[in-house]
Parts: C-alpha cells; structure tokens; sequence
C-alpha cells in the first residue's frame, strides 16, 4: 500500500468521530464515512503529496454531509418499519451513559447542522479556526460567529436539561 492510502486510512477513526457526531446514528455515521473515503481514494490526484490529508478528508465528508441534509429537507426524513420481535438481528446497549453526557449529544443535535458541524470541527477534531473555515467553506467570520451562537444555544439547552432534571413530580 502506498504511503497515500496509508495516510488515508490512519484519518478513519477522526472520520468515524466527527460523522457519528454530526449524525448519532452510527449506521448513518459509517455510511459518510464510506462515502468519503470512496471519493477520496477515486480523486486521489486532487491531494497534494506530502501533506496530511485530514483536511482534504474532512473538507469531503463536510461536502457530503451538507448534500446529504438538503436531501432530507427536501424530501424529508426516512424512517425504517421496525422488525418483530423474531427478525430482530441486534440488541440494544446494556451499558448506560451518563445523564450529563445524553443531555450534551441530544443538545449538540438539536442545533442547526452549520452550527454543529463548526462546533465539532474546532471543539472534538481540533482544526485551528482558519482550518476549520477552510474545511467548511465559510469565511473565518462566519465560523466563529456559529460557534458563538452555537455554544449559547448549547448552555441554553443544557440549562433547560438540567432545570427539567431538578423537577421533581409530586403525585396526589
């Protein structure tokens, strides 16, 4: 395997973390993931040799992400028929997360996709605002204006989880 590919291929667990991220449904995740390296490694004459490629890579998979949620804004969302009982092939996770944690990822997708994809990229991969601009598309302005409004629109959410949580219900 050639150097190139191999560079590629040390980028998938950063890959599988940031898509998981923007989606939370890890069939979804590892289907981008798919996509972007099948684009990567069929336009490999687009990155420049002797760079590290995570850029390139997230710059793809961030492409194929927006693409993907104006799909879903146009014909909307797809749902899978749920299986019987008996055609279920997988079980659920026995182990539990954190209440905190929950709170933290239902908050992160309930912000804008822009918003959440700049928060992701500076905040879990990273990229260095300007890197991040460059990967996303957007003016370093812009970046950080999202960023911003999406950490404030977080500790809104969270404040609200946390306030619910405090709730207790009395019965009579």
């Amino acid at each position: 395997m050639d150097d190139r590919k191999s560079a590629i291929l040390s980028e998938i667990p950063r890959l599988r973390r940031y898509a998981r991220a923007l989606l939370r449904e890890r069939d979804k995740a590892d289907d981008l993931v798919q996509d972007t390296l099948e684009r990567a490694l069929g336009r490999m004459d687009n990155w420049r040799t002797g760079e590290n490629p995570r850029r390139w890579l997230f710059t793809i998979m961030h492409h194929l992400f927006v693409d993907q949620m104006r799909k879903v804004s146009r014909r909307g969302e797809q749902a899978m028929l749920p299986l019987d009982s008996n055609e279920a092939l997988a079980q659920p996770a026995t182990q539990f997360d954190s209440v905190a944690t929950l709170d933290i990822i239902d908050a992160l997708q309930s912000i804008s996709p822009e918003r959440r994809a700049a928060l992701l990229i500076v905040g879990v991969e990273g990229f260095s605002y300007a890197e991040a601009a460059n990967v996303l598309g957007i003016p370093a302005g812009t970046l950080m204006s999202r960023i911003a409004r999406g950490r404030d629109e977080l500790r809104g959410l969270l404040d609200d989880a946390a306030r619910r949580r405090a709730i207790k219900v009395v019965e009579k």
